[in-house]
C-alpha cells in the first residue's frame, strides 16, 4: 500500500519526539500477545506521573493510559463526568476495562504519526488525566478520603498530599484540626 509507513519509521518519530521534549520512557515487549510498546512516563501536578503505552500495530497506533482504579461510590457521578468530558477531547477517550479501572485510550493511523501529532495526543493525556485526577478521586472515593483525613488528624500525620480536598471535610463539619463537630459534641454520626 502506497503512503504506509514502517513500523520502524513510526516507533523512531515517537521516540525522537519523547526525547526532544525530556521525557522518561521504557520499551514494553507486549504481554499475553498483546503488542509491543512505548511506555512514556508524563509528569504531572495533581497526579504526579502518567504512564501511557503507545503500542505500534499494522494499521494504528494505540495510546493506553491507566488512570484510577474502580470507584467505590457514586459510579453513575463517575461515568457521567467522564462521558461529558470525552466530547472535549482530542483523539482519546476515556473507558474502563472489565473489572471497572479507568483508563484513557486513543488511535493514530499510522500516517498521521508527526513529531507534532505524537505532541499533540500525549499533550491531551496529560491534560486530561492532570486536570480530571482530582475530581474523578472526589467523585469516586469521598467516603474514603475523608476517613483517610480523620485518621490522619488522630494520629497527628501529615495531611500534605490531601489538603486539595480539604472542602470535601469541611462540608461535612471537621475543621481539619481534630475530630469532627458531632464527635466533639460527644454525638456520633
Amino acid at each position: 500500500m502506497t503512503g504506509q509507513r514502517s513500523d520502524e519509521t513510526v516507533q523512531q518519530t515517537i521516540l525522537d519526539t519523547i526525547t526532544e521534549h525530556g521525557l522518561e520512557y521504557a520499551m514494553h515487549e507486549g504481554a499475553h500477545g498483546g503488542l509491543p510498546g512505548i511506555v512514556v512516563a508524563l509528569p504531572g501536578e495533581r497526579r504526579l506521573k502518567t504512564n501511557t503505552i503507545l503500542s505500534i500495530g499494522e494499521h494504528s497506533v494505540r495510546i493506553e493510559a491507566f488512570v484510577c482504579r474502580q470507584p467505590d461510590e457514586n459510579h453513575e457521578g463517575v461515568y457521567r463526568f467522564l462521558l461529558k468530558r470525552n466530547r472535549r477531547l482530542y483523539g482519546m477517550a476515556y473507558t474502563l476495562d472489565n473489572v471497572g479501572d479507568i483508563y484513557l485510550v486513543g488511535r493514530m493511523a499510522l500516517h498521521s504519526v508527526t513529531p507534532d501529532e505524537v505532541d499533540r495526543i500525549l499533550g491531551q493525556v496529560l491534560e486530561a488525566v492532570d486536570a480530571d485526577f482530582n475530581t474523578l478521586l472526589e467523585l469516586g472515593f469521598k467516603s474514603s478520603i475523608q476517613k483517610e483525613w480523620e485518621w490522619r488528624v488522630s494520629r497527628g500525620e501529615s495531611l500534605k498530599n490531601l489538603r486539595a480536598f480539604r472542602h470535601l471535610i469541611d462540608e461535612d463539619g471537621d475543621d481539619g484540626d481534630g475530630p469532627s463537630r458531632a464527635r466533639r459534641n460527644g454525638s456520633t454520626p
